[in-house]
């Protein structure tokens, strides 16, 4: 029953983290609809209501799938010389537990970064940013296969 559980938990933050991916890819095909006008590295650009909703579920997806895959994968070494004296399944763990981490700060950046330009107050002019949504959604399927490696290298070590 625990394996069946197990599977279900990473069928579950896959999937989160994909459609949070697709979710990323769409927000910047939204994006690239509206008006635009380009002079060299400076655009004037209308927000795209779209791609705001559509970058704010990735973005929150993405958050969620993470939550879900420290909860379920929890922390079972957290001091350095414990991560020394550990197995290499629990120093794997930890690793892929750091790199989720990272992961969700840089995909989360950018895809913050792809909202805000979208938000309707923020009708302007200014340097260009160029696939902040896509490159979001890119890496909430990365986090996805970290999270289930973090998932399934943490349960694995378990006694």
């Amino acid at each position: 029953m625990g394996k069946l559980i197990g599977v279900f938990v990473c069928l579950v933050i896959v999937a989160l983290d994909v459609i949070a991916g697709i979710l990323g890819i769409k927000a910047e095909a939204a994006q690239n609809q509206e008006k635009h006008l380009r002079l060299w590295i400076f655009e004037c650009k209308q927000p795209s209501h779209d791609a705001f909703l559509l970058g704010l579920a990735a973005a929150s997806l993405l958050g969620i799938a993470h939550i879900l895959a420290n909860l379920v994968g929890g922390c079972s070494v957290c001091t350095q010389d414990e991560l020394q004296k550990a197995s290499p399944s629990k120093q794997m763990s930890m690793a892929c537990l750091v790199l989720t981490w990272i992961i969700l700060a840089v995909g989360m950046s950018t895809l913050v970064i792809g909202i805000i330009s979208n938000h309707k107050s923020r009708a302007s002019c200014g340097f260009t940013h160029h696939h902040f949504l896509s490159i979001g959604g890119i890496l909430c399927m990365v986090h996805a296969l970290f999270s289930v490696a973090y998932y399934v290298t943490a349960t694995s070590s378990l006694p």
